[in-house]
């Protein structure tokens, strides 16, 4: 392979990461991805000796490392917010993300019930996530576990289901069992501590001592 060929795949690879980031529904991934990218393609600059892609790539990849520090410190108020079964936001909300919503979940039909427990996860006060489950004893159905797009950066799950133990706990909630759904939301699951049984994601409600401590 010629060295001027080797240099031509350093370029395409650069312009084929930033390309990708483009993409990327979460803007945490996007940063990264497009960082990377523009790193390889100042180095392809370099290579070829041109000044201009050099610059212009090392000012993008300043820019993303100052969003990520940023993201990074940054740290985010998160808040349950319970609203009522019929609750008229509640189906606007649904309603718009009605195509997101099939793509994770291709069963779920909207039937609110007065015993479902209905829960949107507040991040820095936008209702980032929506959590619906339908309590039978110690056990409750995920119906639906769903997060915006723009907010799948695992935040608002760890919040539901680690920090988040002690408001299920006092409903008498201690474990949670969710179908797979795509294969998308089953790897959530699994990074959210969902264990499969028989078809099924389980997961244990735990106490947060450290949580309990505050109240």
């Amino acid at each position: 392979m010629q060295l001027s060929t080797f240099y031509e795949l350093i370029g395409y690879l650069g312009s084929v990461l930033v390309a990708i980031s483009l993409m990327m529904q979460s803007v945490f991934r996007l940063r990264v991805i497009n960082l990377i990218g523009a790193l390889i393609f100042a180095v392809y600059g370099f290579l070829i000796r041109a000044v201009p892609i050099v610059l212009l790539n090392s000012l993008i990849v300043g820019v993303n490392v100052y969003f990520l520090v940023q993201m990074w410190n940054q740290r985010d108020y998160f808040k349950l917010m319970e609203v009522k079964y019929d609750s008229r936001y509640l189906k606007n909300f649904i309603d718009f993300y009605h195509k997101e919503i099939r793509n994770f979940f291709p069963s779920y039909l909207f039937k609110p019930q007065p015993d479902q427990l209905v829960l949107f996860v507040l991040r820095n006060m936008v209702p980032a996530g929506l959590l619906i489950v339908r309590p039978l004893g110690e056990d409750a159905d995920v119906f639906l576990d769903f997060v915006i797009p723009g907010y799948r950066d695992f935040r608002a799950g760890k919040f539901l289901f680690e920090e988040s133990t002690l408001f299920f706990q006092q409903r008498g909630i201690k474990r949670l069992c969710s179908a797979p759904g795509n294969p998308r939301h089953e790897s959530y699951l699994r990074r959210m501590g969902f264990q499969l049984e028989d078809g099924m994601y389980y997961h244990t409600v735990q106490t947060n001592i450290l949580q309990e401590k505050e109240l």
